[in-house]
């Protein structure tokens, strides 16, 4: 039972931006207004108090966050509200950039906090109920991990878990080494106590996060040691283990071979590329070359030949030319990849790429990127045949999007895989249980099958936050 605080019979919502790390901060944000006894809600209008976890990675999400907190002006209160006013706050990478400027541009917002004080968030919304005004809080560097405080999961059987923090690598079209500061790598045995915790709860998969993981353990022991984390990560006995993101130029051949030994560790990885140029990866501040790039990737299929690899692409970095664009159509081209985000370059000031012009018109520059597009969706297909006429374990999330009657779920590879509910089951018994899939219909983005029979979810899915 929740004591009365000034949180009690108040409603929240989280709307969240950008990244995996804003996802994770996001869930810590509910855990810390869930404890204090507000209650959480899906839409906007039905909140006292509205958080908005930003990033500041490409310039549409700067217009989309000031569209979105400008609405909620004339947006009304919902029927019986215990405030006067809603409570609007703005954290994440956007809050830590723009600190005092955001409320200077959106009078009616509340409360800014930034990436290192998330733990001050419910002070400054009491403060905010209480006196009204602004709150605006930012720090230059955080002295805790936001692990430290308690969590409200998007799903029982799922979660992040961060191991480091911040970047040094200042590749030059980036700000997150500005808003997330440098790196920090948390202790070694205070991750494998928080795994253990999930893993006692029911977590099915955890996701070790970082903007750079596979350089964790720089600054504590000297050298990287992300290979040690997998392997005391693997030892808790998770069923599915996972990591994001890497930097090419820090994946070590020990890390490599764990795609071959470690029971847990699940058949995919994300290693952003963003060109397959090296004049653009040297003009990026990247520090490896294509060939080095495309070694990494013959290091890991050598492991596991049926590795799933995602990865990034900016196109139109200033400079690029129709060569470099060639290097990168083929670079996809040799990869085969399963999946890729494509990005057309988004100048942000504070960084060193922004202060480059660039005479490329934009319609070349959109021609580009929607070729790569229409690229990347046909190889996509292509890897996906794989797959077809296999049977695939799938972590089931929920109910499908597109039909109620079909269970949604990801396979090893990460992949979205649909099947139709079992007869005499639910989605609410099946959600966050592993059921084998034949698989029948291989599609760009998903895959879709029948639930192999003998394929049972166990007596107990998973439990509690």
């Amino acid at each position: 039972m929740h004591t009365h605080t000034p949180f009690t019979n108040l409603a929240f919502c989280i709307r969240t931006f950008g990244c995996q790390m804003n996802k994770h901060d996001s869930e810590r944000v509910a855990g810390m207004l869930e404890g204090l006894g507000a209650l959480p809600v899906d839409a906007i209008e039905d909140a006292d108090l509205v958080v908005f976890m930003t990033c500041c990675v490409r310039e549409a999400a700067d217009t989309r966050l000031y569209g979105q907190v400008a609405s909620l002006k004339n947006t009304p209160l919902r029927a019986g509200t215990p405030l006067s006013k809603r409570v609007v706050a703005v954290g994440g990478c956007i809050g830590q950039r723009d600190g005092q400027k955001l409320v200077d541009e959106l009078p009616h917002l509340d409360v800014v906090f930034g990436t290192h004080n998330l733990g001050s968030l419910p002070r400054l919304f009491e403060e905010a109920l209480d006196e009204g005004g602004h709150h605006v809080e930012v720090l230059d560097a955080g002295s805790s991990f936001a692990s430290e405080l308690p969590t409200a999961r998007e799903h029982a059987w799922a979660a992040w878990l961060p191991i480091a923090q911040g970047c040094n690598n200042f590749c030059s079209y980036c700000i997150v080494p500005y808003v997330r500061g440098r790196e920090k790598s948390r202790p070694l045995e205070d991750i494998v106590a928080e795994a253990e915790g999930y893993v006692a709860a029911g977590v099915k998969e955890i996701t070790l996060l970082g903007q750079n993981v596979n350089s964790y353990g720089r600054d504590l022991y000297g050298s990287p040691r992300f290979a040690a984390v997998l392997d005391a990560l693997d030892a808790t006995g998770i069923e599915r283990l996972r990591f994001a993101t890497s930097h090419p130029k820090d994946l070590t051949d020990e890390v490599i071979g764990r795609f071959g030994t470690l029971r847990s560790l699940m058949p995919a990885l994300h290693l952003p590329v963003q060109s397959g140029s090296d004049a653009v990866l040297a003009a990026m501040n990247r520090r490896y070359t294509r060939a080095h790039y495309l070694e990494l990737v013959r290091k890991l299929r050598d492991v596991l030949p049926e590795i799933a690899l995602s990865t990034d692409i900016i196109v139109g970095f200033p400079g690029e030319t129709a060569k470099d664009f060639e290097d990168t159509y083929r670079l996809v081209d040799e990869v085969g990849y399963h999946q890729v985000f494509t990005f057309i370059y988004s100048k942000r000031e504070g960084t060193p790429a922004a202060s480059v012009d660039d005479p490329t018109p934009r319609d070349v520059i959109q021609g580009r990127f929607d070729r790569l597009v229409d690229f990347v969706q046909k190889r996509a297909f292509e890897a996906n045949q794989a797959d077809l006429g296999s049977t695939v374990d799938v972590l089931v999330e929920g109910a499908s999007k597109r039909d109620a009657g079909l269970l949604a779920g990801k396979s090893p590879k990460n992949q979205t895989v649909h099947a139709p509910l079992p007869e005499g089951t639910s989605i609410e018994e099946l959600a966050g249980t592993t059921v084998r899939v034949r698989i029948d219909e291989a599609k760009t983005w998903y895959l879709a099958g029948e639930v192999a029979e003998g394929s049972e979810p166990p007596a107990e899915a998973a439990d509690g936050r």
